[in-house]
C-alpha cells in the first residue's frame, strides 16, 4: 500500500483549500462563460511570471471580469531565472526571458482565441513592447498590469512613494515609471521602498504581518517627507488592499494596486471591443 503523507508545508484544512480553491478556478471549459453583458463570452490571456501568482490573476479576474475566460500562461522557471540573474548582478530581467514571455504569449494566442493579454508579472514588464510586437499581425491588445497605475500616479502630479516587496522588481518598476511620464509629457519624482520581509511573510501565508509592513512603510516615508501617491509595485501586493479598501482615507493618499488599476484597464478595453 502506498502511504500520502501531507507536506510539511500543510497549514490549512487540504478539503478546504482544494474546495475553495477549485471554486475560484473551476476547470477549463470551452464552453463561454455566463456573466455581465459586455464581458460575457470574451476570454483574456494571463501571462504570468510564475505558476504562484496565477491565483492573484483569477482573483482579480473574478472580481472586474466576471463572464471573462481567463487563460493562463508561464511558469516559476521564469521567475527562478530572473531572481538568479538579480543575484549574481547581471541584467534582470535577463534577455531570455524576454524572449521565453514572446513567445508564451504568441504560442497562448495561437492556441486559444483571446480579446486582450494581459502580462502579470511587474519583473518582467519589460518585456511589453516586443509582446506587442510579436501580436501586433493578431491585432489583440497587450496591457502590461502596473501600466495603468503608473499612468494614474503620474497623471496626479507630486512626489511617488514605490514600494516593493522584492529585488529583481525595483529596477523595471523605475524603468516603467519614468517611461511612463516620459510618454504623458510629465516630469516625475519618486522616492522608494522595498520591503523584503514583507515578500518572505507572503510566502509563508502570513498575508496580515505583509500587510503590516507594507504599512509601516508608508507611514515611515511620510514621516520623512509628503506624497501624492503611494504605488504598491507587485501584484502579489494587491492583497494590501483586502485588508485596507479605504487606504485613502486612511494613509491620506491614494495607495494604488496593479491588482485593481490593471484589471479595471482590461474591463475598459473588452466593454468597448
Amino acid at each position: 500500500m502506498i502511504s500520502i503523507r501531507s507536506p510539511r508545508r500543510r497549514v490549512a484544512d487540504p478539503m478546504r483549500l482544494f474546495s475553495d480553491y477549485m471554486k475560484l478556478t473551476g476547470t477549463p471549459s470551452l464552453a463561454p462563460e455566463a456573466g455581465e453583458r459586455g464581458l460575457a463570452g470574451k476570454s483574456v490571456g494571463l501571462v504570468n511570471g510564475s505558476n504562484w501568482v496565477s491565483l492573484w490573476g483569477t482573483w482579480f479576474g473574478r472580481k472586474f471580469l466576471p463572464g471573462v475566460k481567463l487563460v493562463h500562461a508561464g511558469g516559476d522557471h521564469v521567475q527562478l531565472h530572473f531572481m538568479a540573474a538579480h543575484h549574481a548582478g547581471r541584467p534582470c530581467p535577463p534577455r531570455e526571458n524576454i524572449a521565453s514571455f514572446t513567445h508564451v504569449a504568441r504560442e497562448l494566442v495561437g492556441f486559444h482565441r483571446v480579446d486582450a493579454v494581459l502580462i502579470t508579472c511587474s519583473t518582467m514588464n519589460r518585456a511589453a513592447p516586443e509582446v506587442r510586437r510579436a501580436l501586433r499581425a493578431k491585432r489583440v491588445p497587450v496591457v502590461q498590469i502596473d501600466e495603468p497605475m503608473m499612468e494614474r500616479a503620474v497623471e496626479r502630479g507630486g512626489r511617488i512613494l514605490v514600494i516593493a516587496t522584492h529585488g529583481p522588481t525595483v529596477s523595471s518598476t523605475q524603468a516603467l515609471l519614468r517611461e511612463t511620464a516620459a510618454r504623458l509629457g510629465r516630469t516625475v519624482e519618486f522616492d522608494g521602498a522595498t520591503v523584503e520581509e514583507a515578500f518572505e511573510l507572503l510566502g509563508k501565508g502570513d498575508l496580515t504581518r505583509h500587510n503590516r509592513l507594507i504599512s509601516r512603510a508608508i507611514r515611515s516615508a511620510q514621516k520623512r517627507g509628503s506624497f501624492s501617491t503611494v504605488v504598491l509595485a507587485q501584484l502579489s501586493m494587491s492583497v494590501f488592499a483586502l485588508e485596507h479598501p479605504d487606504a485613502e482615507d486612511e494613509f491620506g493618499v491614494p495607495v494604488l494596486t496593479s491588482g485593481e488599476c490593471g484589471f479595471q484597464r482590461i474591463r475598459d478595453i473588452l466593454l468597448r471591443s
